[in-house]
């Protein structure tokens, strides 16, 4: 367990004079309160909490963050009061415990509101104060860190909202070092055999590469020697995941990612990076396109450096990254580095330059008030995090930053939403161009608007930013709500005429504000606008109806024989294996499919989307093809007890060396996992290897995990992944 001696001489070595008996009574305070307490793993819950401030003094923050690290938990888990926090630590302190409690503290009807309410209150909270996140941040990294002393289904929960949120945040604070450890950990929980795949890979090259890198640090070192120029110069592995996401982007095997380790140059001005950004391309032929000066246009994290890649001895691409030591600091500690409370830890005592480095968190701010949805405020986070920046250009020279791949219509709506609803067409550097044309850095954008243009819902498929998806659904959804009630009544006519039901009487007497109510609607407007959008289905809706007629009247609910037997076949439908292992939230009696593209398996996140005359279709939470679906038709759905003992198909793909018997050996090891093959594919290359491809049923996800790992012992087999 860290001491906490440890903690405060970190804090010692870059805080003069710092207020240390701070940090000594916060830890005290936090020992008595945790006393008796025990994580998951037999440690004192104390180890958490020293964790915590222990990461927040290597992100170089200040002592009431530091206090705030060691008091994070006290008054969610102890019967510590936030009063007793500011009586005892000031009020600086305790409005960042404050801001982290608040963040997990509210009970919500399901999880996935929960989790997204908590979001949104952790946007709120580190809009007054960035250390609120700097904490939530270490809280969670810890956390990953232990993650293996939690039951499976958690482990894939936390890690999958760890990634989707924490590392994507962690980044756009230029906080290196916490992004890359999340978004490894990530992986080992939700990925374990590519995981393993690439650390073997890594260690199998590791004795080969060293040589070659030595060699590379000598020739830049001989560089900066002979140009007089002062510099340190060393080699880094790339940390897995982003390995993963290169052999995912472009189609490659791990033996054919070649710039797996990149060079880092630091010198010690501006002026020196420029120069040896020279010598270097005088030397090796730069890679066309793979250059970026991140020093002129920083990132929207503070991010600086020089980038480039170059073909390097024996005709292997290398990167090579040059900036100074301050860059360096900002690059592994982001915020922190350049973000002060000295004088106050409250905004107005930021520098214009600080919010203008922050103006995201803002638009987030902005945007994140209109959107009732938590599901649809997640899904526009998203948006917003996980793209890379790129900056563009007013014909009056002020600088706009965009998402990567952002359009012309993402431009128009951050200039104002007036002129993204009325935009018609853009020129890019002084050329016409389609509305869905990609933006690229240095691109100067000129948007042309008519007063009779309106959003269209294709605008939809190629925005890139939150606010322009934000904008164009308020205005769909405002134009369609009216159409989808006048569909909604047409289609209750119809379906009344076919059961004998007046539905306009029904209106008139008011029996649609009862059903409105009973449907968890506010008014009945909201209701017929459901059934207008197929959410509910009119027949639902008109039984509840007769039910509640026949109620008021006193009249016992008659159901001709046909009828009934219509409906005996339908609940039978629902009430399959299907159904049985999955909970949709609001909805009974409902066909459940699972999709094809990406087969979910119990024990990882799932979503349901409402197709039409198909039922409730799951696929995975994961899988790519959910952002080409209509968000409003989105159910949130969750694996229930009922799933154990039923099979579920999985495909796997099977790398191998061609070789005598090794079909039938992967077979019985297959069928030793309690594992069916329910058909396959082979292929084999003229280098003597082989890809097999099959359908397998399994129970949940760990069975498929675990018969992968037994398929891998196998000798002459190469790889076992899953596909989707």
């Amino acid at each position: 367990m860290i001491r906490i001696n440890e903690i405060t001489d970190v804090v010692s070595s870059y805080i003069d004079d710092p207020d240390l008996d701070l940090i000594q009574r916060a830890y005290i305070f936090s020992a008595r309160a945790h006393e008796g307490q025990m994580r998951l793993s037999g440690e004192p819950y104390l180890a958490h909490p020293l964790s915590v401030a222990k990461l927040l003094a290597d992100m170089r923050l200040d002592e009431p963050t530091v206090a705030a690290g060691l008091l994070h938990d006290t008054v969610e888990d102890t019967d510590t009061s936030i009063d007793e926090i500011a009586d005892l630590f000031g009020e600086e302190v305790a409005d960042i415990v404050d801001g982290v409690t608040k963040i997990s503290m509210m009970d919500f009807e399901s999880k996935a509101i929960a989790k997204a309410e908590n979001i949104r209150k952790m946007i709120l909270a580190m809009a007054e104060d960035i250390r609120v996140l700097m904490v939530k941040l270490a809280d969670r990294l810890h956390n990953m860190r232990t993650l293996g002393f939690q039951k499976s289904y958690k482990q894939l929960l936390i890690a999958q909202e760890t990634m989707d949120i924490y590392s994507p945040l962690a980044n756009r604070l230029g906080l290196y070092m916490v992004k890359r450890d999340l978004e490894d950990l990530c992986l080992f929980y939700l990925k374990p055999d590519v995981y393993q795949d690439i650390t073997d890979g890594l260690e199998r090259q590791h004795t080969i590469g060293k040589e070659y890198v030595d060699n590379v640090i000598g020739l830049l070192t001989g560089i900066l020697e002979d140009n007089q120029i002062e510099g340190t110069i060393y080699g880094r592995t790339k940390h897995k995941y982003s390995i993963h996401k290169k052999m995912q982007r472009q189609g490659l095997s791990l033996d054919q990612v070649h710039d797996i380790i990149a060079f880092r140059v630091i010198v010690d001005s501006v002026k020196d990076c420029y120069s040896v950004l020279g010598l270097v391309h005088s030397m090796w032929k730069p890679v066309s396109g793979k250059f970026k000066d991140y020093i002129s246009i920083p990132k929207a994290n503070m991010y600086q450096s020089l980038h480039t890649t170059v073909v390097g001895p024996e005709g292997e691409r290398i990167e090579i990254q040059i900036r100074t030591e301050e860059m360096q600091q900002v690059s592994e500690y982001g915020v922190a580095a350049h973000w002060q409370y000295k004088e106050s830890g409250r905004s107005d005592a930021k520098t214009n330059r600080d919010a203008e480095r922050f103006s995201w968190l803002r638009q987030i701010m902005d945007w994140q008030r209109e959107l009732e949805d938590p599901r649809e405020f997640m899904a526009s986070l998203r948006f917003d995090l996980f793209n890379d920046e790129v900056y563009v250009f007013t014909p009056a020279g002020e600088i706009k930053e965009l998402p990567d791949g952002a359009t012309p219509v993402d431009f128009a709506y951050s200039i104002h939403t007036e002129v993204g609803n009325h935009c018609t067409g853009a020129k890019v550097n002084g050329r016409m161009v389609p509305l869905n044309s990609v933006l690229k850095n240095g691109d100067t954008i000129e948007v042309f608007t008519d007063k009779k243009r309106k959003p269209s819902r294709d605008w939809l498929k190629f925005v890139k930013t939150a606010k322009a998806r934000t904008r164009i659904k308020h205005y769909i959804r405002t134009e369609e709500r009216t159409r989808s009630i006048i569909l909604a009544k047409e289609l209750l006519e119809k379906e009344g005429r076919r059961m004998n039901i007046n539905v306009a009487k029904a209106m008139k007497d008011g029996y649609f504000v009862m059903l409105a109510d009973e449907f968890n609607f506010g008014h009945v407007d909201d209701l017929l606008s459901n059934i207008g959008y197929s959410r509910i289905t009119p027949r639902k809706v008109l039984g509840r109806l007769h039910a509640v007629m026949n109620e008021i009247e006193g009249v016992e609910e008659e159901i001709p024989k046909q009828e009934q037997h219509q409906h005996e076949t339908e609940e039978d439908k629902a009430k399959g294996a299907a159904a049985s292992s999955i909970d949709i939230e609001g909805v009974d009696n409902v066909l459940i499919r699972f999709a094809g593209c990406c087969t979910p398996l119990p024990g990882e996140p799932i979503i349901g989307y409402i197709s039409r005359g198909r039922g409730v279709v799951i696929h995975s939470a994961t899988c790519p093809n959910i952002k080409n679906l209509e968000e409003e038709r989105l159910l949130n759905v969750s694996w229930t007890g009922g799933q154990e003992e039923s099979q579920h198909p999985a495909q796997i793909r099977i790398r191998c060396r061609n070789s005598k018997g090794l079909l039938a050996k992967i077979c019985a090891v297959l069928t030793e996992m309690d594992v069916n093959i329910d058909s396959g594919t082979f292929k084999s290359d003229l280098d003597g290897s082989s890809v097999l491809e099959f359908t397998v049923e399994v129970t949940d996800l760990g069975h498929l995990h675990r018969s992968l790992n037994k398929v891998k012992t196998i000798e002459n087999v190469l790889e076992a992944t899953r596909l989707s």
